[in-house]
């Protein structure tokens, strides 16, 4: 398994602890520059107040000294004797102005200083309770992952026991209209137990996916053969709603070295899914050819076609194109890209408008990590 899928854990908590300390230095910028317009917006402040105390008081003074001419003609106190006395006043106000203003100053620079001692503390709690977090869901996820793996080990086997009963009363069925009809029954619970048991697959490798242990055995394989194989099994299905299911192979053997099972499994999920939208009659064509170093498969189908804005969605989990198909999860596409992946290789959809669904991974030919 490449080691980018091995570590997707690890991988999230870093680019999530990278975005928590970007999210941290936003928060300091605009907390400093909000302070900081706290400060400037407070000093505008008392600078207006100044000014409006300075003008009303030289206006008062004015009028004090026009009152004063007008009522005695002469001044009780010479001009400059009451300017002197203005002057002394005013130095007394400016000096008690320093002083406020040395003392907002420093209570400024107090409470910045408690605001940074304060900050470290709120991290390292923040921290130790994501740390906190980040165990329990830890835990969590591992005791879910062994749940998981020992229900499906039980399901599996329970739904190997109900296959073997429906073939086993299929073979014993009388040739009568009875036996018939419990033929018919024995392959309906065959196929439905078919769809349970690819159901469960599904979450299971899902749930390897999402703890980075998709498991991977690379190996030389013959890609030719891989392709026959995957349209092979749904030659029957085909034929039965008369849908043409051809194989084009540019080379055999195709030879590549990838994990056979894997891939196998990508492919009978996109022929599956091309049979599922071919109207009756219509036409599947599973390809596979050497791209230079890659080898490079598709499945198109005659289907009404993908719109263009959900090419990539198809891909997310729990997609479905119909949500009233209560028996599939949606998971098919997901996990394929996951495979492909993991080989390091690329997976897309292609929708022409005049209709039809193409879906082509590329997959390098050389040996993956394992």
């Amino acid at each position: 398994m490449p080691k980018e899928t091995g570590d997707t854990n690890q991988a999230v908590r870093q680019q999530t602890d990278v975005s928590l300390r970007a999210e941290r230095e936003k928060t300091d910028r605009a907390l400093a520059e909000r302070q900081q317009a706290v400060q400037d917006e407070a000093d505008t402040i008392i600078a207006v107040a100044r000014e409006h105390a300075d003008a009303v008081l030289d206006a008062a003074r004015d009028k004090a000294d026009e009152h004063l001419d007008a009522r005695t003609g002469q001044p009780v106190m010479s001009r400059r004797a009451v300017e002197q006395s203005r002057d002394t006043e005013d130095a007394i106000v400016q000096d008690e102005r320093d002083t406020a203003d040395e003392t907002l100053r420093l209570e400024r620079e107090r409470t910045s200083a408690t605001l940074r001692a304060l900050i470290p503390f709120e991290r390292e709690k923040t921290d130790r309770h994501l740390l906190t977090e980040r165990a329990i869901w830890d835990d969590a996820l591992g005791n879910r992952d062994d749940f998981l793996g020992m229900v499906s080990h039980d399901l599996r086997g329970l739904l190997g026991g109900i296959v073997n009963a429906a073939a086993v009363l299929a073979m014993q069925a009388s040739d009568s209209e009875d036996g018939r009809q419990a033929v018919a029954q024995a392959e309906r619970i065959q196929r439905y137990a078919a769809r349970m048991n690819r159901l469960i697959c599904d979450l299971v490798d899902v749930a390897s996916i999402e703890a980075g242990k998709l498991s991977m055995s690379p190996s030389e394989a013959d890609v030719a053969a891989l392709v026959t194989e995957a349209a092979e099994t749904f030659a029957a299905v085909a034929a039965a709603r008369g849908i043409d299911l051809a194989v084009e192979i540019d080379e055999r053997p195709l030879h590549a070295t990838l994990d056979y099972v894997r891939v196998l499994q990508v492919m009978t999920n996109l022929v599956s899914n091309a049979i599922k939208f071919t109207p009756d009659g219509g036409r599947i064509v599973v390809r596979g050819a050497r791209q230079g170093g890659d080898v490079q498969l598709s499945v198109r189908d005659s289907g009404p076609g993908i719109p263009k804005h959900l090419l990539e969605t198809v891909f997310e989990r729990f997609w479905q194109a119909d949500p009233s198909q209560r028996w599939s999860l949606g998971l098919g596409l997901y996990i394929s890209r996951c495979i492909v992946e993991a080989h390091r290789g690329t997976v897309w959809a292609e929708s022409p408008e005049a209709g039809g669904t193409t879906v082509c991974l590329t997959l390098p030919a050389r040996p993956v990590p394992a």
